[in-house]
């Protein structure tokens, strides 16, 4: 079967959720028999190899502005595939659906990973807002498949739109500290760090945290992986901070330096609010981390309400006080420790994960 996978910024790439999951699902699927071809922003790869670890990659243009650069991408490689030989297209992100239009007229089978609640987020506004909610709707009319990745999300969609959803998560890897010294590099100490991973746009909520943390007594420090890549004047504001405990590290792309980070801080603060299953939850489990979250639906499911975790609310105070009780309760740290990593084996294995995207994309092209 042949495998065409549209939406991200490409393979090897990482950046956010959706090249992640790329990341691990399309060698997957090659190991087991399957060519997969990545579509990837040609502007963003300095050297261009025709493929990796066996993935075949497509380097397709885009007008590269913030707002314009994944649509025109997405279009041209919508093109490009829509004439291409592939069984099944897999887009990510619902901001693509209005290119199901294109697959439908080319009869090619497409399933689409919605993701998130776009139009809720605050980084949209009016008409960007408008287009989230037009296009998820659209992603419900003009695909053969939509996919949630929690639920919760499906619930939504239902809700919203009247549309059932086929629900696969996302997955994450069970990770250990082998070389804990790889801290020494930004001064800090196993245990004696707060952390949080994730783009600083403001649905991540990084600057409650970060307010609530500076409210506290904590002689920790708050480490924060994450940037956005381009000019904004939220995530400025967000490095303002004056506190000398608060330690921006921006993005880390060796993946050995990031399993030290989540499995030697104290405690994962993970304050996203709109995506579905997020990613960075699940390396943080997999990585045997204590955790504290936003209170949200999403974050619930994951860690199956307080089964793997604990949670605040959307205020500096809430904040405050629950770095005031985990720092009093060594105890409670421990133990969601010890079991955060069950969670993964229990739902969240990458190939499990892998077993059910092959089986949907074997039913599409049997035409179920």
């Amino acid at each position: 079967m042949t495998i065409g996978i549209i939406g991200s910024r490409g393979y090897p790439y990482i950046y956010s959720g959706y090249e992640t999951f790329i990341s691990e699902l399309a060698p997957r699927l090659v190991q087991r028999g399957h060519t997969v071809k990545v579509y990837c922003h040609r502007g963003l790869f300095q050297v261009r190899p025709p493929t990796v670890k066996g993935v075949k990659l497509i380097y397709i243009p885009a007008l590269e502005k913030k707002v314009f650069s994944q649509f025109t991408h997405s279009f041209l490689a919508t093109i490009h595939a829509c004439i291409s030989s592939t069984d099944i297209l897999l887009y990510v992100n619902s901001a693509n659906g209005p290119f199901g239009l294109f697959t439908k007229i080319a009869r090619k089978r497409t399933a689409i990973n919605v993701d998130g609640l776009e139009w809720l987020r605050p980084k949209w506004k009016g008409l960007g807002r408008r287009y989230f909610w037009l296009a998820s709707y659209l992603s419900t009319k003009l695909f053969d498949a939509i996919i949630s990745d929690s639920e919760r999300m499906s619930e939504i969609y239902q809700k919203e739109f009247g549309s059932s959803s086929i629900t696969i998560a996302y997955g994450a890897n069970i990770g250990h500290s082998t070389n804990p010294q790889t801290l020494n590099q930004w001064t800090l100490t196993p245990g004696e760090y707060y952390l949080i991973v994730g783009r600083l746009v403001p649905d991540n909520n990084a600057n409650v945290i970060i307010e609530g943390f500076t409210r506290s007594p904590s002689r920790k420090k708050l480490v924060i992986l994450g940037d956005v890549p381009y000019r904004d004047k939220y995530a400025q504001s967000i490095r303002r901070t004056d506190d000398a405990r608060v330690v921006f590290l921006g993005y880390i792309r060796d993946p050995n330096a990031l399993r030290e980070l989540y499995c030697n801080a104290f405690v994962y603060i993970h304050g996203h609010e709109y995506g579905g299953t997020n990613p960075s939850l699940l390396n943080a489990l997999g990585n045997g981390c204590c955790i504290l979250a936003l209170d949200t639906s999403f974050n619930r499911e994951v860690l199956s309400d307080e089964r793997f975790g604990l949670y605040f609310q959307k205020s500096p105070e809430s904040v405050c006080r629950m770095i005031e009780r985990l720092e009093s309760d060594g105890e409670a740290v421990n133990r969601l420790k010890q079991n955060s990593r069950s969670r993964i084996l229990e739902r969240y294995a990458w190939e499990h994960i892998t077993d059910q995207y092959e089986d949907l994309f074997n039913d599409m092209r049997s035409g179920h």
